[in-house]
């Protein structure tokens, strides 16, 4: 039920924000069709830069040059140069892959695994950050599980869990139900004062807030870019140290995977790139990969630090909205702990998400939780239609 004649007041003053909303709302046609997006940590719209970049890939391939390789070549270049500013790292450091899952995969698949070796997970990660690693079972491999409180993890848990046997810790940048961003710079220090590879899963925050390898001492990176990052599916990206690379053992390579592979074709041979583009086996995903250099592109015009601002004043409207109309709120209050998502509990959360999807409002639903994920051109507008529906359901007393 839409209550149309509810007017809730959100303080987002537009004037003082660091760049141009209105803009960059233009730039998104679902828009002005009357639909508002709060789902990005399922996946983001389109924009109009980024299919027009689509567009004139397909026309070139169509009816231009065709042979568009050289032209690819510069959108990986250049993908790769805007990937690594967003981490703070070099380009030879990025290297393409599918997924998020296929990114990690290159990493469980690739160590020397020893029986008895352990894996510090935690109990509310998504499964692209578990089922990889659980492959190991079957080479004597043991996951430990990092206990959750209230959908955080907590350092002082994860020191507890660590074994003399912990090889490595894989972990989310942001939790995809709780929404809980990790203090990734605590963890890095814990796992370089044990001796830990130190593994990030950072689908769900890398796009919404600042991120640095550097700083964290990240060893390993996986990402798709659907997500936060507004690409297209099957397109992603890992980031491995040059010291980590050299411990893992390729398991799946192809020709482009070599050094100079458009060299002596008969010449075979496995000779591995120095760089992080050795995990690219063949023809690549260039749609997807022109689509992330336009998608990364815009990111950083607006700026990282500028973008989770934005989102901070967003999420902290959703908690105080929550707070004044009895909604449970699933996602932490600590602003130091959050990125882009706020998950709510209700007992009709079945026929709030129906609603709001029957008024063009898309949020998500995942396991009883209704889960709310703006981005950085979603509007005051955005939550005055959000809270009018959700205002029906209040459980405070009027």
């Amino acid at each position: 039920m839409f209550l149309a004649s509810l007017f809730i007041t959100v303080y987002i003053d537009t004037n003082t924000m660091a760049y141009d909303l209105d803009t960059y709302r233009s730039w998104f046609p679902h828009i002005q069709t009357g639909k508002i997006w709060l789902n990005h940590a399922a996946i983001s719209p389109v924009s109009k830069r980024v299919s027009h970049a689509i567009t004139h890939h397909l026309n070139n391939r169509s009816f231009g040059d065709i042979d568009v390789y050289p032209s690819v070549i510069a959108a990986c270049e250049r993908t790769k140069k805007n990937l690594a500013a967003l981490i703070n790292t070099t380009p030879d450091r990025i290297g393409f892959v599918l997924n998020t899952s296929d990114g990690l995969s290159i990493l469980a698949n690739g160590l020397d695994w020893k029986t008895g070796d352990r894996i510090l997970l935690n109990d509310i990660e998504f499964p692209a950050n578990g089922v990889p690693f659980l492959n190991l079972k079957n080479l004597g491999v043991e996951i430990d599980y990092v206990k959750s409180t209230n959908g955080e993890i907590s350092i002082e848990e994860i020191e507890r869990a660590i074994t003399p046997r912990t090889k490595l810790l894989s972990i989310s940048f942001v939790q995809f139900l709780s929404g809980f961003k990790a203090d990734l710079t605590s963890i890095g220090d814990v796992c370089k004062r044990h001796g830990i590879i130190f593994c990030v899963d950072s689908i769900q925050g890398l796009g919404a807030a600042p991120l640095d390898v550097q700083e964290s001492k990240i060893d390993f990176l996986s990402n798709g870019g659907n997500k936060w990052l507004m690409g297209l599916m099957g397109t992603g990206f890992v980031f491995v140290t040059a010291e980590l690379q050299e411990r893992i053992r390729q398991k799946q390579m192809g020709w482009t995977s070599n050094k100079n592979f458009f060299g002596d074709f008969f010449q075979y041979r496995i000779d591995l790139d120095e760089t992080a583009r050795r995990y690219e086996n063949g023809t690549q995903n260039y749609i997807g990969i022109t689509a992330l250099k336009e998608s990364t592109a815009t990111l950083l015009e607006v700026g990282i630090d500028n973008v989770h601002e934005h989102l901070l004043m967003l999420t902290d409207q959703i908690i105080s909205f929550c707070d004044g109309n009895g909604f449970e709120l699933a996602s932490p209050r600590d602003r130091t702990k959050r990125a882009g998502i706020i998950s709510i509990k209700h007992p009709d959360v079945k026929t709030i998400f129906d609603d709001l999807n029957e008024q063009r409002i898309v949020v998500s639903l995942r396991e009883g939780i209704l889960r709310i994920a703006p981005h950085f051109y979603n509007s005051e507008e955005d939550l005055h239609a959000l809270f009018s529906i959700l205002h029906y359901y209040s459980k405070v007393t009027q």
